[in-house]
Formats: C-alpha cells, sequence, structure tokens
C-alpha cells in the first residue's frame, strides 16, 4: 500500500519505550509501504541507538516531528500524560495519529480528542491491539450472534507478578500517570471485557485499590453493574506472587461460557454442553497472538494515513475513562459510585 504515486507513508514514532521498541519498531520497520521517517524521545541517547537499531535517519525533538510537513501519521507511545496534548498537536498539524493506551487521562480528555479529529478531519487509532485478535473477535462475536445466550457476568484478570525492584519514575507519579494499576493494566482489561460485550453502558462501580504506600495503587479491584445487568468483575494488579503473569477473561451466559486465553467456547445443544469453539487463523511465522494483533492493528494504522481507511472515532473511550474515574471515587469515598 502506498499513497498516491507511489510512495511509501511517512510516519513517525514518539516514544522508544518497550512497547515502541518490540512491536510499533520493529512491525513498521519490514514493512515495504512505509517509510520510519523519524523517531523522538526525551531520552535522546537512547532513541539515536534505537534509531540506528531500524535504519530510521532523524532523531527529532517532538514539536520538530511534529512539525514535520512529510510525516503523515505518528505511532504516539510515550508516557500517557502526554497523549492527549500531542495527539491534539499532531492532528492539528495534519497528521493522523495512533495513540497508545490510554487515550487520555480522563473522560473529559477524551472528549476533547474526539472533537479535534472531527475539526481536522484527522484519524485518530487507538491502541488497544486486543481487538485485533482473532481470538478476541471470535468470541465478540459469539457473543453478538446468541451463542452463548442472555450474558450475566464477565470476570477479567489482567495481573503481573511482582518484580524484585519496583518501577521508577513517571508511573508512579500520580499526577503524570493518572493512577496506579488500574490506569496502567485496569484500562486495557476493563476495554477488552467491555469490548466482547459490545460496550454497554455501565451503570455503577465498587471498587478498592490496595498499595503499599506509594504514590498510586499497586492493586485494583472493581465490581461494575451495566445498565442491562450484566456484572463485571475485574482484578489489575503489579504484585502477583506467582511463576508467571496471569491474564484472563471469563464469560458466563444462560446458554453458554467462555474463556480467554485460549480461547474457548462452550453452548447448551440438546440439554449437553458441547465445545463450539471456531477453528483460528494461524498467525504467520508462528508468531505469537500479541504480536499479531499489533501487526493487524498496525496495518490498520497504515491504512488511514495512506487514505485507503477510515478511522471510526474511538468514542466508547468516554464510557471506559467515566468509569475509571468513578472507580477511583468508588476507592476514594469508600462507597458503591454512579458512573457518568
Amino acid at each position: 500500500m502506498r499513497e498516491a504515486g507511489g510512495r511509501r507513508v511517512r510516519i513517525g514514532v514518539v516514544g522508544t519505550g518497550v512497547i515502541g521498541q518490540l512491536m510499533h519498531l520493529p512491525i513498521l520497520a519490514e514493512r515495504g509501504d512505509v517509510e520510519l521517517s523519524a523517531v523522538a524521545d526525551l531520552d535522546r541517547a537512547k532513541a539515536k541507538t534505537i534509531a540506528g537499531r531500524f535504519g530510521i535517519s532523524r532523531v527529532l525533538n517532538d514539536d520538530a516531528l511534529v512539525a514535520d510537513e512529510e510525516i503523515g501519521g505518528v505511532v504516539i507511545c510515550a508516557p500517557s500524560f502526554v497523549h492527549e496534548d500531542l495527539a491534539t498537536e499532531c492532528m492539528r498539524a495534519g497528521k493522523h495519529v495512533l495513540v497508545e493506551r490510554p487515550l487520555a487521562l480522563s473522560a473529559g480528555g477524551v472528549r476533547h480528542l474526539l472533537r479535534v479529529a472531527e475539526e481536522t478531519g484527522r484519524g485518530m487509532v487507538l491502541g488497544m491491539s486486543h481487538r485485533y485478535q482473532p481470538n478476541v473477535r471470535a468470541l465478540r462475536s459469539a457473543i453478538a450472534d446468541g451463542t452463548l445466550g442472555e450474558i450475566s457476568a464477565v470476570r477479567v484478570d489482567w495481573l503481573n507478578r511482582a518484580v524484585r525492584r519496583p518501577r521508577t519514575g513517571w508511573r508512579r507519579r500520580a499526577l503524570e500517570s493518572g493512577g496506579g494499576a488500574l490506569m496502567d493494566l485496569g484500562v486495557p482489561a476493563l476495554d477488552l471485557a467491555l469490548w466482547v460485550l459490545g460496550y454497554p453502558a455501565v451503570e455503577r462501580v465498587s471498587a478498592i485499590t490496595p498499595g503499599d504506600g506509594f504514590d498510586v495503587e499497586e492493586e485494583a479491584h472493581l465490581h461494575v453493574v451495566t445498565e442491562g445487568g450484566v456484572v463485571l468483575s475485574m482484578a489489575a494488579s503489579w504484585r502477583l506472587h506467582a511463576p508467571a503473569d496471569r491474564h484472563g477473561l471469563w464469560v458466563v451466559g444462560s446458554e453458554g461460557g467462555a474463556r480467554l486465553t485460549p480461547l474457548t467456547i462452550y453452548q447448551q445443544v440438546g440439554g449437553r454442553t458441547v465445545e463450539v469453539t471456531p477453528r483460528q487463523p494461524i498467525p504467520r511465522g508462528g508468531e505469537d497472538i500479541f504480536t499479531n494483533g499489533y501487526r493487524r492493528l498496525l496495518d490498520k494504522f497504515v491504512r488511514v494515513v495512506a487514505g485507503t481507511a477510515a478511522a471510526a472515532p474511538p468514542s466508547e473511550q468516554i464510557t471506559l475513562m467515566s468509569l475509571v474515574e468513578a472507580a477511583y471515587d468508588s476507592a476514594r469515598e469508600g462507597r458503591e459510585t454512579r458512573v457518568g
């Protein structure tokens, strides 16, 4: 896929952290229809090293990258507290953006970005790669077509192992991170659960956010009720004491049930419980589902930048961030809180 005239689409990347190095940069670098024009990071020495690794000729500061008229799209995987401002600047400069989660640190910030996208006519792609994984999409389809009957409950866990040296830096500072485990891990976990349900409106939430005296919470435990009466339970933690991280989703319905990962779907058929899991496509080269989700996400973004696909406004993120804000209110006040 190339721009009009056969040129490759020019993309810049802001932020050279783990997700940029492991996903965005290597996937984009191998595409023949993409020119990685520039990279930016506050740590210029690291940015130069990363640029050399992926054959990127220029290391710029954020302002210079945004101002570069040759760059048509920007991948924003910088710290969360700059997402809103940086995405705004990019779109006002005529660039399409892919924004890693969270889109913004508040529901108000999401509303602002949606207005900017509409005013500028630029595409804003949300960096929730799980939505592009074939197993997640198959589960969403099974729920939508009634395979599981009426959904009564969903459980999602995003638990990361405790490490000997806890994270430091902006993630531990509430004014910059917006929160701890809930903002870092709970945001994608909640998006996953709500997305497979078709993003129902949320009515109320009860939350607790334990910590160890840091500026932000180490764990978050939520009990959410949607307007349709579905119960959603979520646990997110930076301090799981176990041999491996634990990420999972479970769905309970009147006619069946399902879980991720791996995807397993059961249905009541003739009074018997039968496995009806659809066959999944095998990712190319044997890569894992997580990497394949990012590959599909970035393919979508490249098509948006090239002008061959449109980016649907991620307005459902207002629901998500309203829920997160209400959860923090609930934890702080020690009571159930209404959302919105």
